[in-house]
């Protein structure tokens, strides 16, 4: 069995890699950092003992997935579990200059988290199995000054995510969109004082035990997999904030 894990260097990419090859997998790691690639290979590879991959390649052009996916064929490679894993953050105000950053991230989570679905999906249709890992997140459901792209992008994602497990069930392949809240990973270029706080007092979930709950609703042939209480919490109570209270709040927040 093969996984392909995008973002796969760093981060919950590499958790899924070592617990997927834990299992037994053979993994293809994709990411854009070639050194910090080979070095998760390299660790993964001597760790389980499984054959691994590592393929450099920025996912962000319009073509990338189909570059992967012809990749993956010249290999000679059939993926069964596909975890669309890669993806980037930014918190600030949008201006005109940022247009070719949020057309990377849309670009990124969007355009190839799709084409890769549909590429890699149709041969799993025809062979009658495989799984597809979704990486969405709680800002889906947090519309939000300084987020504004990744929100909708990750909003796109939790809707094609859900929508796509039904037309691919009939065929026995699995679809399970994670929507996590927090996670203790460079993503979000928080202080390491700051993400041992958050996880000591749960508002932040570790990457291992993340993706440990992503691969259970996996193998349950769960649609949506939305661990921590702050995923319940955090929407409804940023949902009846008084829109003026939240321009008050950005406003402070831009100074």
């Amino acid at each position: 069995m093969t996984a392909l894990i995008t973002g796969g260097s760093s981060g919950m990419g590499f958790h899924y890699a070592s617990q997927l090859a834990a299992r037994g997998c053979d993994v293809v790691l994709v990411s854009n950092r070639e050194e910090e690639l080979q070095e998760a290979a390299q660790k993964i590879r001597a760790t389980y003992g499984v054959n691994v991959i590592p393929h450099f390649q920025d996912l962000g052009s319009w073509d990338a997935a189909d570059n992967l996916y012809a990749f993956c064929k010249e290999q000679g490679l059939q993926v069964d579990i596909l975890v669309l894993n890669a993806g980037f953050f930014f918190f600030k105000e949008l201006q005109a200059a940022d247009c070719n950053l949020a057309s990377s991230m849309i670009g990124l989570h969007v355009n190839t988290s799709v084409r890769a679905c549909l590429l890699f999906g149709e041969d799993m249709k025809k062979a009658g199995r495989g799984n597809i890992i979704i990486m969405s997140s709680m800002a889906a459901a947090i519309p939000a000054p300084g987020i504004s792209v990744y929100s909708a992008s990750k909003a796109f994602l939790k809707s094609f995510g859900k929508s796509l497990y039904y037309e691919m069930k009939p065929y026995g392949v699995g679809v399970t969109t994670v929507l996590p809240a927090a996670i203790a990973t460079p993503l979000y270029k928080l202080s390491d004082k700051l993400l041992r706080l958050g996880v000591k007092t749960g508002v932040i979930r570790t990457p291992q035990s993340l993706v440990r709950r992503a691969l259970k609703g996996m193998d349950r042939g769960r649609k949506t997999v939305k661990p921590g209480l702050m995923n319940v919490l955090l929407p409804g109570l940023i949902s009846i904030l008084p829109s003026g209270l939240i321009s008050a709040l950005w406003k402070k927040w831009k100074r």
